[in-house]
């Protein structure tokens, strides 16, 4: 069985993680209080998006395995 992502465990492929605070941007849910709709995948996100627990710039994010 595979989860919404094509992931055999349903993992975490498209989530990106800040690596200042360890928030998690999942497409998913996207970022509605940002004014990013769900199933926006993080490559789409405008380039002025920031975290918004910490405030940091895309760049500070990482791809979770």
């Amino acid at each position: 069985m595979t989860g919404y992502n094509g992931s055999p465990e349903g993992g975490s492929v498209g989530k990106y993680i800040c690596t200042n605070c360890g928030y998690v941007y999942d497409p998913a849910a996207g970022d509605p209080d940002g004014g990013i709709p769900p199933g926006t995948p993080f490559e789409a996100l405008p380039d002025g998006w920031i975290c918004p627990i910490c405030y940091v710039t895309k760049s500070s994010f990482d791809p979770m395995e």
